[in-house]
């Protein structure tokens, strides 16, 4: 009999296959996850809005309110960050983009290992459990309260997934300089890397939500180096002052 693991957290189970729930369930119980579950989206929608879990795992399919339907609920309307797993029998590049930018923070696509998922979990508690912070980070006009974790650009108060908001964490803190991939990955998922789409899908959708409504773009593609979060138009006039200083402070001839 395999020992039993110290407690690991509070999960919630949203998957209609009795099945395959049990199975996941029984595993993450010996794994040492106290697991709650729901076989229909309604259900899991109230279970996660009145409980606190440490995360969500929650099935694409469901037969009355989509997994997508209930990553919106939980994000834009019970403003709730609880990271949230998605499974999904499609892996597409489309798919992926549906999934997070209804909310989830990870997407495994069926069939997978039960440690993977075990190891995805932990590494979405454990980024989640970091962020509790009173941190205040600015790239140009862009704002990112880590406490409250608030994001605005301007006078626009934005919307990202918590993934999304780890991601932008490190790369603010970095500002301006490159971030690599490698180190993105490792800083978000540990010892449990996602595969090389997943990565790509996070900076494409933060594009869409803090750089595609704005005038100019924070958020830097680096060819072969990996990404960087600055304001060049505000590098540009400095770059312009400095050398106008320069030009000033010449001696005449």
């Amino acid at each position: 009999m395999r020992r039993r693991e110290e407690h690991s957290g509070m999960i919630l189970l949203i998957e209609d296959d009795r099945h395959v729930a049990e199975g996941i369930g029984e595993f993450l119980d010996i794994r040492g996850f106290t697991v709650d579950y729901s076989y229909d989206g309604i259900g899991g929608l109230h279970l996660a809005v009145t409980h606190g879990y440490d995360a969500i795992v929650l099935d694409r399919m469901l037969p009355d309110m989509d997994g997508l339907e209930v990553c919106r609920k939980l994000r834009k309307e019970a403003r709730r960050s609880t990271p949230i797993l998605m499974l999904a029998a499609c892996g597409t590049l489309d798919d992926k983009l549906l999934g997070l930018e209804a909310g989830a923070d990870d997407y495994l696509v069926q069939p997978f290992a039960l440690r993977e998922l075990e190891a995805r979990i932990r590494a979405l508690i454990r980024r989640d459990r970091r962020q509790v912070s009173t941190e205040i980070l600015r790239v140009g006009d862009l704002t990112l309260e880590m406490g409250a974790r608030h994001l605005q650009r301007g006078d626009q108060w934005l919307t990202v997934s918590p993934i999304g908001l780890k991601l932008l964490a490190i790369l603010m803190r970095e500002s301006p300089h490159i971030v690599s991939r490698q180190g993105l990955e490792r800083e978000v998922w540990g010892d449990a890397p996602p595969n090389s789409d997943t990565l790509r899908t996070h900076i494409y959708h933060l594009r869409r939500v803090i750089d595609h409504p704005f005038d100019s773009p924070l958020l830097h593609t680096i060819q072969s180096a990996g990404y960087r979060m600055a304001d060049l138009q505000a590098e540009v006039s400095l770059l312009h002052r400095s050398a106008g200083d320069h030009v000033h402070d010449r001696p005449s001839a």
